[in-house]
């Protein structure tokens, strides 16, 4: 059967509901993995869509069994692929070295005995030949719960009605990435970043696209003492800030690497900031940062740097700017 091609629905930055709403939302936690639609067609096969809508089936051999679990059934499914630690917890730096690898099957499959992945299920949008789209949050969890979707690298956790602060607090109590709050009532808005659904991060933390570097001293002589990132505003990439701090060794050589194959003599923040000594990059690359607060200019304070984002393209990287500078 050919199923209809879904880009996912996105969640907005917020905060919890108001209290005398609290019992039309459902709370799920945050995941700290790659988002992915799942299409099972009901033939025995399994395609696995990123967010960008690329192909990654053959980076997570291990998922390949789910593609007879609902027999002829045909379903597309929302969930998020995570590589978890040694406590149990979604480790985007783990997953980090399953991803990329869908053009590699033989080092996919080398990599998923290091490192297996497991799928976490929390949507469907279609379903038997019926498109679910239009159908309340509530009836849709129904209907994927009762698929029973529970097995060796795949599972359906479950969300809490009500409840939001106890649900938030837990999240914080265990060290997790946040949570995800969902309208009961809202449809499926394919490839939309809805109010309907609202995400809180347990870290004050945004994407932001590196546009250059300063070299650094001494024992890191030849490696980045910072990178210069912007975030997209106004159909403009604006300079947001330095960040220095949050690399490993391995990880600054690394990112040493990706930098010296993006150079280019001209800068990609508009306007230039001024920063002697910047060496600039072809503005590809996606990071996340941790950060204090914004300046009233909306440049970050005391940002520190978490990860790369390979899996997010840089027209992602939305700013949080005043209106005045956007």
């Amino acid at each position: 059967m050919d199923l209809p091609l879904i880009p996912p629905m996105l969640a907005t930055p917020g905060s919890l509901p108001p209290a005398a709403q609290d019992a039309r939302w459902a709370y799920e936690t945050k995941q700290d993995g790659q988002r992915v639609v799942v299409y099972l067609p009901g033939d025995g096969s399994l395609l696995l869509r990123a967010r960008s809508g690329q192909d990654i089936t053959p980076a997570y051999p291990e998922l390949s069994p789910l593609a007879t679990v609902l027999g002829t059934t045909p379903a597309v499914l929302d969930g998020e692929v995570l590589a978890l630690d040694a406590r149990g917890r979604a480790s985007f730096q783990l997953l980090q070295s399953r991803m990329g690898l869908a053009h590699a099957p033989g080092r996919a499959a080398r990599r998923a005995a290091a490192v297996p992945v497991h799928l976490v299920l929390f949507d469907v949008m279609h379903l038997a030949g019926r498109s679910l789209v239009p159908l309340p949050y509530a009836r849709r969890r129904e209907e994927l719960e009762g698929l029973e979707l529970d097995g060796p690298s795949w599972s359906t956790p479950a969300a809490l009605v009500g409840h939001g602060e106890r649900a938030l607090r837990a999240t914080r109590e265990h060290g997790l990435e946040g949570l995800v709050c969902k309208r009961l009532d809202s449809v499926y808005e394919p490839g939309v970043r809805s109010r309907a659904w609202i995400k809180i991060r347990n870290m004050n933390s945004e994407d932001v696209v590196v546009g250059g570097w300063l070299p650094g001293k001494g024992r890191l002589s030849g490696l980045p003492g910072a990178v210069l990132v912007g975030q997209r505003a106004g159909g403009r990439l604006r300079y947001v800030g330095g960040v220095g701090t949050g690399w490993s060794e391995a990880e600054r050589a690394e990112l040493a690497a990706l930098l010296h194959a993006a150079a280019t003599e001209v800068c990609p923040f508009d306007p230039v900031p001024r920063v002697p000594g910047a060496r600039w990059v072809v503005p590809r690359l996606v990071g996340e940062v941790r950060y204090s607060t914004r300046t009233r200019e909306g440049m970050l304070r005391q940002p520190s740097w978490l990860r790369l984002r390979p899996d997010l393209a840089p027209e992602e990287s939305a700013a949080d700017l005043p209106d005045d500078l956007a």
